[in-house]
């Protein structure tokens, strides 16, 4: 039997896959009637639905990595557990405060909900490093991506239809009773193997600085987790600088109007959800490392195509091609990390790299309306298609040396 296909009879995921599934309807369901509820409220205040965004992005910057030193202390399946029943009850806070008249009180179902996802991600992580074998982590990680790729699709869908026709009240109770199911799912998770290795917080000796410290530590003498982190970083600054701008491919390179965006929206999305599934297929018969080096190449090429490209079915084929090969990107990039990471230092390493990339995807959209005034469009992607290959190029002594973890030091 296919290893991919073996994945799926192994509870842990099975539970795992469930508790993903009712956790993504309830975010892309809260996301959206919050979304259209403000600008239903304000009137469409662009200041209002940018506090959307700083209650979602902000919390990954100030709670990731505390979340990820939190993760090697306490025990991982409690953890997400909680997190997700304290995120439906935060939600059901926020439905008692909306019928008492304070709609601006759906902000706090947003932030409350993103900061407790910096503990919740983290910690399901080091589950992963527990009850997945480290040959099956691509595949596992695989089967993860291609979830969250077709949320990616219907999520929007989804979250507008509730809304538009039960309104925010009912998408509220939706919203908390996902997360309920969520946490019920992660119930039938096997219990954590041995509980005296996840510290209590009360009487353990080290600080949370010196375990933050040590987390610095450990991915900086660690060479090839520092490469890996690197290289997601570069690849988020590829990704930032790109996606303001797809517009422009279609006004200025193909010399369309606005509209026929969705035309290269397509394509993308239905290159990202076969790209999830044909990776998972694959993922048992390729090694991490070169899901990562053939989706970095791929990317950075089809980058560079798209700048270029000034006929409609080149550009489609371009974003074809892009999604197609992502997954494995972030599929090799994880993989890698969790087979090199030891168990202790899984929060740490997966609260230091999350801030890293979204960061640098951050700053390179505020940075790429500056970029597109300066330079030409196809500079611009010409130059996130370099970040791509500078990425690839970072992760080169990684794979020569087989996809090894630096013990040397």
């Amino acid at each position: 039997m296919p290893s991919s296909i073996r994945m799926l009879q192994n509870g842990f995921v099975r539970a795992i896959l469930i508790s993903n599934v009712c956790s993504q309807l309830g975010i892309w369901i809260r996301n959206f009637a919050v979304l259209l509820y403000v600008m239903n409220m304000t009137d469409g205040d662009a200041f209002a639905i940018s506090m959307i965004s700083v209650a979602e992005y902000g919390p990954i910057f100030l709670f990731s990595f505390i979340g990820g030193v939190f993760a090697d202390r306490w025990r991982p399946k409690a953890t997400i557990v909680w997190c997700e029943i304290l995120s439906a009850c935060s939600v059901i806070v926020v439905f008692l405060m909306l019928e008492s008249g304070s709609w601006s009180a759906v902000f706090f179902a947003t932030l409350c909900s993103s900061i407790l996802s910096q503990f919740a991600q983290p910690s399901g992580m080091k589950l992963f490093k527990t009850h997945v074998r480290e040959e099956d982590a691509s595949i596992g990680m695989s089967l993860l991506q291609t979830l969250f790729s077709l949320f990616m699709i219907i999520g929007p869908i989804l979250g507008t239809w509730v809304y538009q026709q039960w309104g925010m009240s009912v998408a509220l109770l939706l919203t908390s009773g996902m997360f309920v199911l969520s946490a019920q799912a992660l119930l039938l998770v096997p219990k954590d193997r041995d509980q005296t290795v996840f510290r209590d917080t009360a009487t353990a000796a080290p600080s949370i600085l010196h375990d933050m410290a040590e987390g610095i530590r450990y991915v900086w003498i660690r060479k090839d987790l520092l490469r890996l982190s690197l290289c997601f970083t570069v690849v988020g600054l590829g990704v930032g600088v790109i996606s303001p701008l797809g517009v422009f491919l279609v006004t200025e390179r193909l010399g369309l109007s606005a509209q026929h965006l969705q035309w290269i929206t397509i394509p993308y999305g239905i290159g990202e959800i076969t790209g999830g599934i044909v990776t998972f297929m694959l993922a048992s018969r390729i090694a991490p490392g070169r899901l990562l080096m053939t989706g970095l190449i791929v990317n950075g090429a089809g980058i560079l195509m798209l700048g270029l490209s000034s006929v409609l079915w080149a550009t489609m084929l371009s974003q074809f091609l892009i999604a197609l090969l992502q997954p494995a990107i972030f599929i090799g990039n994880n993989a890698l990390v969790m087979q090199q990471t030891e168990q202790a230092y899984i929060g740490r390493v997966t609260g230091i790299r999350t801030p890293l990339m979204t960061g640098a995807m951050l700053i390179a959209m505020g940075c790429s309306g500056l970029l597109k005034q300066a330079m030409s469009l196809t500079a611009v992607y010409g130059l996130a298609g370099v970040c791509f290959l500078a990425g690839f190029v970072m992760i080169l002594p990684l794979l020569r040396h087989g996809s090894r973890s630096s013990r040397d030091v």
